[in-house]
């Protein structure tokens, strides 16, 4: 078993099992967009970041493809977690702001605004389509296409192609086309009307290290209660 620090707590982890497996395992919610169970992790959307190593050599990582380590000390909630989480989710909202799974974690993450140019785009290349034909299909039938701005996702040449059996996979996983939010506002990003905006709850530990990575929080189901 391997020997590691999960914010501050001291817990073991099975070899070759990466950050976010760990963090489910023990109760403590990383955010995902690209990532899904049963697919290759890839990293792509850079929503599940956490902090790893201490002091000025702290790193930022993704939590679904780095694997755990003996003595490593990871961090899924400091503060520099979350300004950077936030900046990830404004800049997927600038690109498909119609995606109810982007507005629910945006509302989640008390994220209610973003600064970037509103794209409109139909897909944000996290992946998820490539991988479930690939994988879980045993199809190829879709793939990156180009790089930089002109990459896409697409059959080979836009055509028709005999290898695609029409199964659907690609539609049911993807996060820009499974469910769409109903808001038609093209200056807003954030919708807000499913969105629970009463204050977050985020509490500092006495320093600009932890914030509160419970979800839901203890403090406020014991308030509810």
């Amino acid at each position: 078993m391997i020997a590691l620090t999960l914010n501050g707590v001291p817990v073991s982890a099975e070899p070759g099992t990466t950050l976010l497996e760990v963090s489910q395992f023990y109760g403590m919610p990383i955010p995902t967009l690209c990532h899904l169970e049963g697919l290759t992790p890839t990293g792509a959307c850079r929503l599940c970041l956490v902090e790893i190593g201490e002091g000025p050599q702290a790193q930022l990582v993704s939590a679904c493809t780095y694997p755990a380590t003996e003595g490593l000390v990871v961090r899924t909630a400091s503060a520099r977690v979350l300004r950077v989480r936030k900046v990830v989710l404004e800049l997927l909202l600038g690109s498909c702001p119609q995606s109810k799974e982007i507005q629910d974690l945006a509302a989640a993450h008390d994220t209610r605004q973003q600064r970037f140019r509103q794209e409109q785009e139909d897909c944000i290349l996290c992946g998820r389509c490539v991988r479930v034909c690939e994988e879980q299909m045993a199809a190829k039938a879709i793939g990156f296409r180009g790089r930089g701005e002109g990459r896409s996702i697409g059959t080979p040449f836009d055509l028709s192609t005999e290898t695609c059996r029409r199964c659907g996979a690609c539609l049911y996983v993807c996060p820009a086309c499974a469910l769409r939010c109903t808001y038609t506002d093209p200056d807003a990003a954030v919708c807000g009307a499913c969105a629970n905006l009463s204050p977050s709850c985020v509490v500092v530990q006495g320093f600009d290290d932890m914030m509160c990575y419970l979800d839901p929080c203890a403090a406020c189901e014991i308030v509810r209660r």
